[in-house]
């Protein structure tokens, strides 16, 4: 906060004066107490339907999960293929990655959006190239 200039401080009240100010000024004096009202009686829920309120809760935005999952699915195939890369650059590719991208490969995916799934298939058939180059053939 930037302040320009001075205020006119004429108006302000000063207690200069040492006698008064031991005084005391008005008194707080709390309102005659009230008598309290009891809490009204609880009213008893009515009980949901069961199992259609849990299905129903199960089905919402199941599309925006399948492509969460499918997502990850793909996410987890580029970081291993990746992994292999720098494997490769090294000269020696882990029997650990190779069977992990086979795990990839032949995990079962949940359909998500069209564009996500050719996404997600050339990642898929990248994947199968590269464990074909070391003799693993996904089924």
């Amino acid at each position: 906060m930037r302040i320009d200039g001075t205020a006119n401080r004429a108006n302000v009240n000063r207690n200069t004066n040492p006698k008064s100010a031991g005084k005391a000024g008005a008194v707080f004096r709390p309102q005659a107490a009230r008598q309290s009202r009891p809490a009204p009686a609880q009213v008893p829920v009515a009980p949901n339907s069961g199992i259609e309120a849990i299905l129903a809760l199960q089905g919402v935005d199941q599309g925006a999960e399948r492509k969460r999952n499918a997502v990850r699915h793909g996410q987890s195939m580029l970081d291993t293929l990746e992994e292999m890369k720098r494997d490769l650059l090294v000269g020696n590719i882990s029997e650990g990655r190779l069977h992990r991208l086979m795990a990839l490969v032949t995990r079962s995916r949940q359909e998500a959006d069209p564009d996500l799934e050719a996404l997600i298939d050339d990642i898929d058939l990248r994947a199968q190239v590269e464990l074909a180059k070391f003799g693993m053939y996904a089924k």
